[in-house]
């Protein structure tokens, strides 16, 4: 509905109701309408999952669709993100929100920081992703409060044509809110416990839910050893669990990401239920480690299986898990991705140790053997060390090139020295097109960087501290923050309107008339930054 037909619709209802509504004004609770357009969680996880959905089907008709987010551990974060991205792009479009377990533990857990094991309280995820669109929800309440000023002012000049201009820019205008991807580790618990979280993570808005193969009660940051997986019967579980969630809610179109951490977990807790010779258990058993065994070899408490008509004992270790055999990785990576997007999954992530294009590719191609349309969503980690991983890249491609790598050491590439070579303006290049390249070769519809705003928190406060505290005093702000702000235009130079004084104000206006005490008056100090 437009905003002058909203207008009239209220205005109706006022007079319908009488004398008791006649001092609401149809146009003031208009505009707190087109300010406050989700009414819930629910709202936002409708209108996301549509989004997502239609960009799926933009990337598998080109994959030059593809989509990009950046992590968020606060509300904050995400807005300033958010802003930014309309203020420089002009629109929101294929621009998604992350939200990282390791973040929310690291930086959002009562216990205080904690490793990436699944230790932080389950309630944390959902309180999370409500605090990033509450903060994307002032966001559009902020501009478009902005937005109504400048319909006042030009409507107080005459200048029809302007407020016309306006009127129509408020019907158009494009939400802050975009799509989240949400990491629920890997349940926190069995089935039923998935589904209890991933009915609150989708309350809060979420429309994607990422979940991952490893055990609940062994969980590992994918870049960290001693990853354990569980058998596929046990991961598809979850992922109906969580399908079950989105469609109780009326989320029809939700979004669930299978991660597999099989690449760099050679572990499993389990040997997986098999009725018969290559059934999904047989399959995921016939990857582990074994000695064939006769029967007058069988040990105290050995466990053992059958396979090919042979008698086999999993290696065990003492902390009672089961080892894989080694080089297994990628074809036990390929059957998880079959597996899941079979049983209702959506998208893949493949968590891997380095950004290759060509090891990515590889299983994509082997799994879209099976399932043409598969994608993935990617993790372009803060893990990997881009720079030494792409240099060694172009180092090996010369190599393999014949071109003299003679003035090189590939293991000393990192170093400074080699900044202005060619060799790293190459490695520079491919880094930049990674993802472009990436989508169109290894079927990535979707890049993310986990806790790029993390490490982008500390960098800033470093470099402040060194100069706030060292010989700069006041000047390593004003110098290197505030003046940066009003130069660059950032939004938050004027804090207290970002923090809602201005929406406040107007509230109190709607509210009190000529009686409200509004702090945006002559004295504001937020004034000075009007020039900006």
């Amino acid at each position: 509905m437009t905003y002058q037909a909203t207008i009239a619709d209220l205005r109706k209802t006022i007079t319908t109701n009488g004398s008791p509504w006649n001092a609401i004004d149809a146009e003031s609770a208009a505009r707190m309408q087109f300010q406050n357009r989700f009414r819930s969680g629910l709202d936002i996880a409708r209108y996301t999952a549509k989004i997502m959905r239609a960009d799926m089907a933009a990337y598998d008709a080109d994959p030059a669709n593809y989509t990009q987010s950046l992590g968020c551990w606060h509300g904050f974060i995400a807005q300033q993100k958010m802003i930014s991205i309309k203020k420089h792009f002009g629109s929101t479009k294929q621009r998604y929100l992350y939200l990282s377990g390791w973040m929310i533990a690291a930086l959002r857990s009562e216990f205080g920081p904690l490793p990436d094991q699944s230790m932080h309280e389950k309630t944390s995820v959902p309180a999370l992703i409500e605090e990033l669109y509450t903060f994307l929800r002032q966001a559009d309440a902020r501009e478009l409060g902005m937005m109504f000023r400048d319909l006042d002012a030009a409507r107080e000049r005459g200048d029809e044509v302007e407020a016309k201009r306006i009127e129509h820019a408020i019907d158009s205008y494009e939400t802050h809110v975009v799509p989240i991807i949400a990491d629920i580790d890997a349940g926190f618990g069995n089935a039923e416990a998935t589904y209890l979280l991933a009915k609150k993570m989708i309350e809060a808005g979420a429309c994607a839910i990422q979940l991952e193969n490893q055990v609940s009660d062994e969980k590992q940051c994918g870049h960290q050893d001693g990853k354990v997986t569980v058998p596929h019967e046990d991961f598809l579980q979850k992922i109906r669990a969580v399908r079950y969630a989105f469609l109780e809610l009326g989320v029809d179109d939700g979004i669930i990401v299978a991660r597999t951490d099989s690449l760099g977990a050679g572990l499993t807790k389990q040997i997986a239920f098999s009725k018969e010779a290559g059934d999904l258990g047989d399959q995921y058993n016939s990857f582990l480690d074994c000695d064939e065994v006769e029967a007058g070899q069988i040990g105290n408490g050995d466990v053992l299986i059958t396979r090919n008509g042979k008698l086999l004992r999993p290696k065990r270790l003492p902390s009672n898990l089961y080892q894989f055999r080694s080089g297994t990785g990628e074809d036990r990576c390929v059957l998880d991705c079959i597996t899941s997007l079979q049983n209702g999954a959506d998208l893949l992530w493949i968590e891997t140790e380095k950004p290759h294009i060509g090891q990515i590719g590889g299983m994509v191609n082997r799994i879209r053997e099976v399932i043409p349309n598969a994608k993935l969503v990617y993790n372009n980690s803060p893990s990997f060390n881009w720079t030494l991983n792409f240099r060694q890249q172009v180092f090996d491609a010369w190599t393999e090139a014949d071109k003299d790598v003679s003035g090189y050491d590939r293991a000393k590439l990192m170093s400074a020295d080699y900044d202005g070579s060619e060799l790293a303006a190459e490695a520079d290049e491919r880094i930049r097109t990674f993802q472009k390249d990436a989508a169109a070769q290894a079927g990535i519809f979707h890049h993310l960087i986990t806790l790029p705003t993390y490490h982008t928190a500390a960098l800033s406060t470093d470099n402040l501290a060194k100069e706030y505290f060292g010989d700069q005093g006041m000047l390593g702000y004003v110098k290197n923050v505030q003046r940066q702000e009003i130069r660059q235009g950032i939004a938050c130079v004027k804090h207290q309107n970002m923090s809602g004084s201005d929406i406040g104000d107007d509230h109190k206006e709607y509210f009190a008339g000529e009686a409200a005490l509004k702090a945006a008056g002559k004295d504001n100090t937020m004034n000075q930054f009007e020039a900006a």
